[in-house]
């Protein structure tokens, strides 16, 4: 045991948590010559095991289902594989598993790059920057650092009377462990997670219902998208349950009984996806100074430093929006204000945020109604892929394109997307928030045809011709009203 720290043991940052923030924090200092420590807790993911690294599980999981299940294509092409159903979450995990191996390895290699050292255990924050880290086999290190950030993460929240200690009840983590695809399941909770792993399943022909105590699937969307991926899921056979509470899940001598407002459901597995909390348990931070709340979220400022000088934090820990894309982000913007970095001082003010449900959604800036709760006088345009040949020709034709616009500038204020590969296509419309450009900048740009890109240009058409038509009848009003008082 070291009480001390050595020459070896000092360094500029020590970073706990090696996942998506830890990693681009650490390699964000490396990179300007700082010594960097990172202490992760968990082992490389072998081969049989997952591990979230930035949702990349679930994102490995959709497109191997989508491939496995010919979700969509199938009915263009009337072919599609059919598995048995150990046979087919066999193959969904080992996929799943080979991904999250070459990210976490992909990773590892980006630190060593930089020269990082790393070190496996757990670790626990002491006075003064010091971080004691605690290894499997029983050894302790004392490690001392001018700056600290905190990357740990966070964790299915398993709120109580849930019993998870059955084997058929799971959290959005554990269900990708599940060996036999079952023939039905319950998801509890209409968020991101819970919607994607909807979806998935019953692409792969899992009877789903999927139980939310609020009014709608994802309310941080847009509500028109959100209601056509509603309809979409019910298509797909997807059971909705709105404004519905489970009142127990316990088992008897003919397996899971879920009982739902009063109705008991037989489902093969129950998945609760309702919230996260950090992985703060364990760090210390009391005894460093570092306030937290109940769920885990740690308090941080602007620059993202803790209560704590020289403590900083990022990604999931200090809570939402739980984007991978932004913990990283979070990360660089922490460590340059912490050595004086001018590289990068504030987190992206339009974040786009993408879902990857079947079909997928995706959004940039205001939605419609975030716009008119601001007082916006907005227009809104519209294109659905139905009508988008390169949808035509991949036969993936669900979703649509809407543009939400300012009316007296036509400025771009925000962009929804609901079908394939909105994940990708959203960046286009990110890139004019940022330039303040109006939407006739899509009818200016010239796009590959065919293409799915090409819809935003007639979304925009619709909606200048929307708003033209609206001037008309106002203009109209303004004469017949002025005629009346002459």
């Amino acid at each position: 045991m070291r009480g001390r720290a050595s020459s070896d043991d000092r360094f500029d940052l020590v970073v706990v948590g090696a996942g998506p923030a830890g990693e681009k924090g650490a390699a964000q200092a490396a990179y300007h010559g700082h010594r960097v420590a990172v202490v992760e807790r968990r082992r490389p993911p072998s081969k049989g095991s997952t591990s979230m690294v930035g949702g990349v599980p679930v994102k490995a999981l959709r497109d191997t289902a989508v491939y496995l299940s010919g979700w969509a294509r199938r009915d263009v092409y009337g072919v599609g594989i059919r598995l048995a159903a150990d046979l087919l979450m066999d193959r969904l995990r080992t996929r799943t598993t080979d991904v999250v191996m070459t990210m976490n390895r992909a990773g590892r290699e980006n630190l060593e790059r930089h020269r990082v050292t790393l070190f496996q255990g757990t670790a626990e924050l002491g006075p003064g920057r010091t971080v004691r880290v605690h290894a499997e086999d029983g050894e302790e290190r004392l490690l001392e650092a001018k700056v600290v950030l905190l990357a740990t993460g966070s964790h299915p929240h398993h709120p109580p009377g849930v019993p998870f200690d059955d084997p058929d009840v799971h959290d959005s983590e554990t269900v990708l462990q599940v060996e036999r695809l079952p023939e039905e399941m319950m998801v509890v909770g209409g968020g991101p997670v819970g919607s994607e792993y909807a979806s998935i399943f019953s692409a792969l022909g899992v009877r789903v219902v999927l139980v939310d105590r609020g009014s709608r699937l994802l309310p941080m969307l847009d509500g028109e998208i959100s209601e056509e991926l509603a309809q979409s899921l019910v298509r797909s056979g997807v059971r909705l349950m709105f404004q519905a509470q489970v009142d127990s899940v316990s088992r008897d001598d003919q397996g899971l009984l879920a009982v739902v407002d009063g109705e008991p459901l037989r489902p093969g597995i129950v998945v609760h996806a309702v919230g996260r909390a950090g992985n703060v348990e364990g760090l210390g931070l009391e005894q460093a100074g570092v306030e937290y709340d109940a769920r885990g979220k740690i308090k941080v400022d602007a620059h993202f430093q803790t209560t704590a000088p020289g403590i900083y934090a990022a990604g999931d820990i200090i809570g939402p929006p739980g984007l991978a894309s932004v913990a990283m982000e979070q990360a660089r913007v922490a460590m340059c204000h912490a050595f004086r970095i001018h590289f990068k001082d504030a987190v992206d003010s339009f974040i786009p945020t993408g879902i990857y449900t079947l079909p997928e959604s995706a959004m940039v800036g205001l939605t419609e109604e975030a716009a008119r709760a601001a007082g916006e006088d907005v227009e809104t345009g519209r294109a659905y892929f139905e009508a988008n040949a390169r949808a035509r020709i991949a036969g993936s034709t669900e979703g649509l394109v809407k543009l939400v616009f300012r009316a007296s500038d036509r400025r771009l204020l925000g962009a929804h997307i609901l079908g394939e590969e909105a994940g990708e296509l959203i960046h286009v419309a990110q890139a004019l928030l940022h330039a303040g450009a109006p939407v006739s900048e899509f009818i200016d740009t010239t796009f590959n045809f065919p293409s799915r890109a090409d819809a935003y240009k007639y979304a925009a058409y619709d909606g200048l011709g929307r708003l033209d038509r609206r001037l008309e009848r106002e203009a109209e009003a303004s004469a017949l009203a002025g005629a009346g008082r002459a």
